[in-house]
């Protein structure tokens, strides 16, 4: 029993309900009419103000003893597991985010979407599945809305129907509401992953082999500017958080997010995050701001987590600077579709720059640029890594190193193939050889040659 006792109003000064039962076979709705009524009579009768200052663990466990005391007194008809569902549904509801704070509690699910009150999918090993959870109506989903945007000082209503915010435990949150998206409030939750997967998780669930591995740790070492490149979802800041750990102890590293993600397990590490513009429309600070103001901090390395803007023009100027070994993320479909993208976002910068000169810059700056995909079985694989190798007249020339070759699908529905070298040595070998890092012979060739 908690030390937290709560004081109920008499039955002279509140009404009391019929007292409900549930007897076998009744539907889900009934259940949810229980839910509800629990979760009423609960927000009249309990004292908001316990529960402030409370460590998570007790202020639960002080709801879980309130709803027990309640449904023994108005419902003792419920007993069992029903009444077990019960209380942990609405401490969900008085605690935490409602009818999805068991999704948010499961570690194997990545992703949560609320389409609509009986539409909630998940994702899990890069697959949807639609929930057997339901909102009881619009005004359930806004409750929850406002319960996670509130804490943050933000707001969103019919005059800022769109707004981004985060949990606290770093999940990333979108809510969409009418009149913007007319059928109901939408909301997107990209689940924050405290256990990053480490260069052998990624070898394991074979999103690339030991060889490429070994290869992307000399890259590392040798201070080789590289760009991550894929799609939504595809595991992008995944991969650059298990590159990062090829980065010796002994640099000082700049990282730059919006929102922060990344988990650096190096000593001498600052993190910095963009930060929106208030209710009021000021106080922004944005990536290129920061990328700016990261030049200035002695960084031995900068990593910006998503290259999404003008910074993108600042990030290749640092990478030509002296910032060698750099990292950084672009959403793009292929190798050359990222350097389209890099340009397009140095365009944004509103500098007069011919086309050329920044085709140029971008060929000094960057040397590897990694694509990483979601293949139709869910699972994340790099699918090529190439070369920047310089201009050809005004367009940048590129080379592949290796690609991921896909053979098929097996009966399970799973992708099978295999990374495969082309055969072609990059330029940049004698920086191995200058750092005394040797790499297989047959590395860059293709299986079997």
């Amino acid at each position: 029993m908690s030390q937290f006792s709560w004081q109920f109003r008499s039955s002279a000064d509140a009404q009391t309900p019929d007292r409900p039962s549930l007897r076998r076979g009744q539907s889900a709705q009934a259940i949810d009419e229980l839910k509800f009524t629990l979760h009423q009579r609960l927000i009249e009768e309990l004292d908001p103000t316990k529960l402030r200052g409370l460590e998570p663990e007790r202020a639960r466990e002080a709801v879980v003893v309130a709803a027990r005391s309640l449904i023994a007194q108005e419902m003792p008809g419920i007993v069992g597991a029903i009444r077990d569902e019960l209380v942990s549904a609405v401490t969900d509801e008085v605690l935490g985010l409602g009818p999805i704070e068991p999704l948010i509690g499961d570690p194997s699910i990545s992703e949560i979407m609320v389409n609509a009150p009986d539409q909630v999918f998940y994702e899990r090993e890069g697959r949807l599945y639609l929930s057997s959870i339901r909102f009881r109506d619009h005004a359930h989903i806004m409750r929850i809305v406002e319960r996670i945007v509130a804490p943050l000082g933000r707001r969103v209503d019919e005059s800022s129907p769109m707004v981004d915010a985060r949990l606290p435990d770093g999940s990333r949150v979108n809510v969409i509401i009418p009149p913007v998206a007319p059928k109901s409030p939408t909301i997107t939750i990209r689940k924050f992953q405290a256990d990053k997967m480490t260069i052998e998780d990624l070898i394991m669930v074979g999103s690339m082999t030991r060889e490429l591995a070994e290869f992307f740790r000399a890259c590392v070492q040798v201070r080789l500017n590289i760009i991550v490149s894929g799609g939504t979802g595809t595991g992008k800041t995944t991969l650059l958080n298990a590159l990062s750990s090829f980065i010796p102890d002994t640099e000082r590293i700049v990282t730059i997010e919006d929102p922060t993600e990344l988990m650096l397990q190096q000593g001498h590490v600052v993190s910095l995050e963009a930060r929106p513009p208030s209710l009021e429309g000021k106080g922004e600070v944005t990536q290129r701001d920061l990328v700016r103001n990261a030049l200035r901090m002695r960084p031995d390395r900068i990593i910006v987590g998503e290259v999404r803007g003008p910074e993108a023009f600042d990030m290749m100027q640092a990478m030509n600077t002296g910032h060698e070994g750099s990292l950084g993320t672009v959403h793009a479909n292929s190798p050359r579709d990222a350097l389209a993208r890099i340009e397009n976002m140095i365009l944004m910068a509103g500098l007069d720059l011919p086309v050329r000169a920044i085709r140029e810059q971008m060929t000094s700056a960057i040397h590897v640029i990694v694509q990483i995909a979601r293949l139709p079985d869910g699972s994340r694989k790099i699918t090529r890594v190439s070369e920047i190798t310089g201009m050809e007249g005004d367009i940048v020339s590129m080379q592949d190193l290796f690609r991921f070759e896909q053979r098929g699908i097996d009966s399970d529905g799973r992708v099978v193939g295999e990374f495969r070298g082309t055969g072609i040595r990059p330029r940049f070998t004698e920086k191995f050889e200058v750092a005394g890092i040797h790499l297989p012979p047959d590395l860059f060739m293709p299986v079997g040659v």
